[in-house]
């Protein structure tokens, strides 16, 4: 039997928090170049972490020359706990919804750090995030896909999967999302570029976005919560697919 709630479900690197920068911070210190982000979501996973033509060599010699993963694991965990932050405006979306008594809210994550709960937990309360807040912090291994967690957190609450939504930056969250009956929400700020998710994956254009506040409005509109634009930093809702669009946030109707 379903309960009457919602679910919503966050990808963490990527979609949350500005995984790319940590990323960045890490090679540096390392004396490594990870290159621009946006050749950075073009490459193919196997080739994301070796930079793009001009810095692979150097980073391969670095790689191969002694630099232990562990220490660049390390280092990366870090970045995270002590300077790594949340995209704007996404304290906001989550405090928003984590206030609505009939929704769940969680992260969903396979972030590399040590200790990946407790290094969130701390990136998250250096942003007001107390633990509380979310109604679960779920990690799976890299080797693990996300379905079999999807499911279990739907099952857990007793959620209706058409009342459940799932976000995140890849191909993969899409198809975990779509596979455990959830409507998915994609960004193209992340891991991977509007190009590839959309003309390389075939993910459909209307249910990804490009920006942090587009995602947020996406969001609160789905669940059918105040759009307020000024508060979510002035969407141009012509920025939004025509679909979205012809919904506009309350006050540009005057209401």
């Amino acid at each position: 039997m379903f309960s009457q709630d919602r679910l919503v479900i966050l990808d963490a690197d990527g979609t949350t928090i500005d995984a790319f920068r940590a990323i960045e911070k890490t090679f540096a210190h390392h004396g490594m170049d990870i290159g621009p982000l946006a050749r950075f979501q073009k490459r193919r996973n196997m080739f994301k972490y070796l930079g793009g033509l001009k810095e692979m060599p150097t980073n391969l010699r670095r790689q191969l020359g002694g630099i232990k993963r562990s220490k660049i694991v390390e280092t990366l965990t870090e970045v995270y706990r002590e300077e790594a932050t949340m995209f704007d405006g996404m304290e906001r979306l989550i405090r928003r919804l984590a206030v609505v008594p009939d929704i769940k809210i969680g992260i969903v994550t396979r972030n590399i750090t040590v200790d990946p709960i407790e290094t969130l937990t701390r990136l998250f309360d250096r942003h007001g995030i107390e633990p509380d807040l979310f109604d679960f912090l779920e990690h799976l291994p890299l080797s693990e896909h996300k379905l079999p967690y999807f499911r279990r957190i739907r099952e857990r609450f007793r959620i209706n999967p058409a009342r459940a939504y799932a976000c995140g930056d890849e191909a993969k969250d899409f198809h975990a999302a779509v596979n455990a009956g959830m409507h998915p929400f994609m960004v193209a700020y992340g891991f991977e570029d509007f190009e590839r998710l959309h003309k390389k994956h075939e993910i459909p254009a209307e249910i990804i976005s490009r920006t942090p506040d587009e995602l947020s409005w996406r969001m609160l509109h789905a669940l059918g919560l105040d759009t307020d634009a000024k508060a979510l930093g002035a969407v141009d809702t012509a920025d939004l697919p025509r679909a979205a669009a012809a919904s506009p946030p309350p006050q540009a109707l005057g209401v």
